[in-house]
């Protein structure tokens, strides 16, 4: 792609997100998510593959009806309350219509059926745009509208998401479908907590986006979409692939790393706010996930030589990747963890 035309498109995506974010008018978030919409359609289909379209398309048809119904509900609400403020949120069909196209937009579940889809077609640093920066936008909308939802609502959401997340990944042999189950799973574990404390969903947000960076910078460095391909690795980079284990990891939510640090945070305010059962459901549901991390981590770093493999081993060529960027993103996901009560205190 030409450098100017891809410089306009990531500006532009930076402006959609930061319109939401500097918004206060509905009319102004509905703008930036649109802006943010329409900037990365042509970066989803710069690959001219049938793929590629089909996954460009579907993408802009659930964010176009998202954004329609947010613009419908925005309309609702100020019909009947006569403010566009976003915090005024106060007829419960309007907050109840704007809810379901955020959660469209994010792919909470039950409507997350676009997301492994969509995800399957694109190229790794474009999953990795939608993935991370394509949730902050929307995630600044529905974080603003929590108080006005029906805390029932959010509790089903979340659990879904995770439970979908967890179920649906377990058969997957696709690294992107893998990765997209995981992201409705993580996505459920910020919904669930946002009505008793947000600070912890942005906290769960940051350290999601930051393992799921790690993930998919080293899943580009190694040219892997499918767990077959994951098997020769080891002998290509074994340190690559040692962090990339832990990464997986990370993910998962296993302690000492940085991803333990949200769930353990979660599962104690819900056992705070007298939720034991839905903090014991959310435990159960992250073992799901996990197990579909230690399937990857065994097919990197178990099934080493003299393994069979149905896979012709890839050249080993030079690459023009720059790694500060996974190298940053991996230490984040990996050593976190101590500095909790600082993250903490500046949160809250």
């Amino acid at each position: 792609m030409n450098p100017y035309v891809l410089a306009i498109l990531l500006s532009s995506l930076g402006l959609g997100t930061t319109l939401t974010f500097a918004s206060s008018h509905w009319l102004l978030a509905w703008m930036g998510l649109e802006v943010n919409t329409l900037a990365i359609a042509p970066l989803m289909a710069q690959h001219h593959h049938p793929r590629a379209v089909e996954a460009t398309t579907k993408y802009f048809l659930t964010q176009a009806t998202a954004a329609a119904m947010i613009l419908f509900a925005s309309t609702t609400n100020a019909w009947m309350t006569g403010e566009w403020d976003i915090n005024n949120l106060s007829h419960p069909i309007a907050s109840t219509m704007i809810i379901t196209a955020l959660a469209l937009k994010v792919g909470l579940a039950p409507i997350h059926y676009w997301l492994p889809e969509v995800l399957q077609g694109l190229d790794l640093l474009t999953g990795l745009i939608l993935s991370t920066w394509q949730k902050l936008a929307p995630f600044a909308l529905i974080i603003q509208v929590a108080p006005a939802i029906d805390p029932l609502l959010l509790t089903s959401l979340g659990l879904l998401s995770t439970l979908v997340g967890g179920w649906g990944g377990l058969n997957q042999t696709q690294l992107r479908k893998i990765l997209a189950y995981s992201s409705i799973a993580h996505m459920g574990w910020m919904i669930i907590i946002l009505q008793y404390m947000p600070q912890l969903t942005l906290i769960a947000l940051a350290m999601y986006i930051f393992t799921t960076s790690a993930a998919f910078l080293t899943l580009k460095m190694s040219h892997a979409t499918k767990i077959n391909t994951l098997t020769t690795s080891w002998s290509k980079s074994p340190v690559l692939v040692s962090t990339t284990a832990l990464v997986l990891l990370s993910l998962g939510g296993l302690p000492p790393l940085s991803g333990f640090m949200p769930k353990w945070l979660i599962l104690q305010e819900l056992a705070k706010q007298d939720l034991p059962l839905t903090a014991t459901i959310m435990a159960l549901t992250a073992l799901l996930s996990l197990y579909f991390y230690l399937r990857l981590c065994y097919a990197m770093t178990l099934t080493i030589s003299p393994s069979t493999i149905n896979l012709i081993t890839p050249w080993r060529t030079q690459t023009n990747q720059l790694t500060l960027p996974l190298a940053l993103s991996t230490t984040i996901a990996l050593g976190l963890l101590p500095l909790t009560p600082a993250i903490l205190a500046l949160t809250t």
